[in-house]
């Protein structure tokens, strides 16, 4: 009887590819032995291979990406199974497709293929670029030259990608009439469907081993699969979530309802643009469509929220009708407002309806109508106890919105226990060394489910210091942003500028801006004086510069070496709790038995906090100092739970003493 063969470990393949004489220490410049990047690389072969879901954090200098793609595609090759990363932002999907995988691809000693996948809306649609000159959508020559341009590119680009047009404004006004959103899409009936850029991107998805995916598109994929509109990513067994710390208020947007002011005008601008012959049957579309416009704006004054600042703002119950004196029930102001709109949607379906057969921008039309009658109903009805209702005003937006509030179940059922394995991964996953707050919020069960912590290969203890000052007021006192700006003041000068000022607010950002700008003689320069992409550059060349920032810099940036040599953070990173999503969350957990300031409000802002301190130490020679004005580290119990999480690091409240990072040998 033949002996069979041994079976082969995790590591014996992984050696070969991440061990000192491995494939990776012979083509990569800047390698590193790893040891955090091993374990995970093993933790990820092992759990595809029995079929299990893991969370892994793997602190910045793991090398996290190459330790879950050479398991991803070798488990691809060899189970001939397709496998999906899923990213958190479109920047690293990005760089994992035009860097890490060309690279895999050069030295992996099996073949395989890669293909990306992003929202239809960053994509052109041909057949609209086509019918655009017969439509009034450009304003000014500036416009007319761009879309031209964009015409020009059209025809000639392989992708379609929106990302490819770098050489025109980021924000193109007439992009949204032009990309091929699928709400809008006529699908195979388009006579561009052959030849359409969706139509080769899920072509080259369908052949691939590996897709590269954003967590958006994931998740806009998994709401729709099973109703009319089918699935948009080709089947998968297992499915890799980069920056996982970003998918609940994801998953909660995209199993949300929402209307708006701008759909509502989109979509009476596409049923007067439908290409109708019959004069009539024109006439009556119009005279709906301009008793949509009239209607829709009495209807959006009826919320008093869309009328204040900027900002999200619960709904209160919206009573449509109430009782009157002579017993019957009568309709509110808004009861009148909605009803009024309800009806004219209704008269633009029933006016293009018969048309929806031979023309499929009528039908196009009709069914999103629909659509947008239901979400509005099930928003204004507040039509299921489990979701929290809001209202959101940005710049001339106003939206209205229905987010579930716990997406642990729909998790579990839709991904969890559909899906082979799930590999959650981030550098922010943890929180005191667990990950039950991670594990609970996204329904995975820990019977089903391994964890591990990768160790950093950074040596924080000796790279970094943690300041503390002393004598801080409370952040809630009107003395902390005068106290907190002569903090800034004096850190700057020890490290000479070189530094990010990290904040939780505009508002705290902008005070602190002003307060400390004119007070220090190096180059300030603050978010969203340009685009973010231009503002890391002009920080990165510009010697001693300081940047004060909110929310978007504290995660995704990478700014490497002396420039960067401190973070400062002004307050514990505590989400806002008067926000609709967060109260209707914390409420939720206080009704079931649970404290939700323990058990979401400080595990949550732990994650932040792990976030934005992880923009200093970027790799083996970065030193410098992190700086949290926010005594409550130090006065409240919570602190613990705080200092326990971060990187192991010398804390001390000594100003003198923070430039000896700096002098190091």
């Amino acid at each position: 009887m033949p002996v069979g063969k041994p079976q082969q470990s995790e590591s014996e393949p992984l050696d070969r590819v991440f061990g000192p004489d491995g494939l990776v220490s012979k083509s990569h410049e800047n390698y590193e032995h790893r040891d955090g990047q091993i374990k995970m690389a093993e933790a990820i072969a092992r759990v595809i291979r029995d079929k299990r879901h893991l969370i892994v954090e793997a602190g910045t200098g793991t090398g996290k990406t190459l330790a879950y793609l050479v398991p991803a595609i070798t488990a691809a090759i060899q189970n001939k199974k397709r496998i999906v990363i899923s990213t958190g932002t479109k920047n690293l999907q990005e760089q994992l497709m035009e860097k890490d995988v060309p690279f895999l691809q050069q030295i992996m000693p099996k073949e395989f293929s890669a293909a990306y996948m992003k929202g239809r809306a960053n994509y052109a649609c041909l057949y609209k670029i086509q019918r655009a000159d017969d439509q009034p959508m450009l304003d000014g020559v500036d416009e007319v030259d761009h879309f031209r341009e964009v015409r020009e590119w059209s025809r000639e680009t392989q992708t379609g990608d929106r990302a490819e047009l770098t050489y025109l404004p980021e924000n193109l006004s007439f992009w949204s009439r032009i990309n091929a959103k699928g709400d809008a899409c006529i699908g195979q009936k388009c006579p561009d469907y052959e030849p359409c850029f969706i139509t080769r991107m899920r072509a080259k998805a369908e052949n691939a081993d590996i897709i590269v995916v954003n967590h958006h598109l994931f998740f806009a994929d998994l709401s729709v699969r099973g109703n009319q509109f089918g699935k948009v990513i080709p089947d998968y067994s297992t499915v890799i979530f980069d920056e996982a710390h970003l998918i609940e208020d994801i998953v909660a947007d995209y199993f949300g309802f929402q209307v708006s002011n701008f759909q509502f005008d989109e979509l009476v601008r596409d049923a007067a643009a439908l290409p109708i012959p019959d004069a009539m049957a024109v006439q009556s579309i119009m005279k709906a469509c301009s008793r949509v416009n009239s209607v829709t704006e009495q209807f959006w004054l009826r919320f008093r929220q869309a009328r204040d600042a900027e900002g999200r703002f619960p709904l209160s119950d919206s009573q449509l009708s109430q009782r009157g004196v002579d017993g019957a029930d009568h309709p509110t102001a808004l009861g009148e407002a909605y009803f009024a709109l309800d009806d004219v949607f209704a008269a633009v379906i029933s006016a293009t309806d018969v048309f929806s057969e031979k023309i499929p921008e009528a039908e196009s039309v009709v069914r999103r109508v629909r659509q947008a009658r239901f979400d509005l109903d099930f928003i204004i009805r507040q039509a299921d106890s489990n979701f929290v209702y809001w209202l959101e005003r940005r710049g001339r937006g106003i939206f209205l919105q229905a987010s579930p509030v716990d997406v642990s179940t729909l998790l579990q059922e839709k991904l969890f226990e559909k899906v082979d394995t799930c590999v959650l991964t981030s550098a922010t996953l943890s929180t005191n060394g667990s990950f039950n707050f991670i594990r609970d919020r996204l329904g995975l069960k820990a019977s089903q489910t391994d964890t591990l912590i990768a160790p950093s290969s950074f040596d924080h203890e000796e790279q970094a210091v943690l300041y503390l000052p002393k004598g801080m007021p409370d952040p809630r006192a009107p003395e902390f942003s005068s106290m907190a700006a002569a903090e800034i003041v004096r850190i700057l000068q020890v490290t000479e500028g070189h530094a990010f000022v990290l904040c939780t607010s505009n508002s705290s950002m902008a005070a602190l801006f002003e307060l400390v700008s004119s007070r220090v003689g190096y180059p300030c320069f603050l978010q969203g004086s340009m685009s973010k992409t231009g503002l890391l550059e002009k920080f990165r060349e510009t010697p001693n510069a300081v940047l004060f920032a909110t929310s978007s810099f504290w995660q995704g940036v990478d700014v490497r070496g002396e420039q960067l040599s401190c973070v400062i953070i002004d307050k514990l990173p505590f989400a806002v709790p008067s926000d609709p999503l967060v109260a209707a969350r914390s409420r939720h957990i206080d009704e079931n038995g649970g404290r939700s300031f323990f058990d979401y409000s400080v595990p949550q802002a732990v994650i932040s906090l792990k976030q934005g301190i992880g923009r200093l130490i970027r790799s083996k020679t970065d030193r410098g100092v992190i700086a949290i004005l926010d005594p409550r580290l130090r006065t409240k119990p919570y602190g613990r739970d705080f200092l326990a999480s971060l990187p192991r690091m010398r804390i001390t409240g000594d100003l003198d003493a923070v430039g000896e990072i700096f002098h190091k040998s």
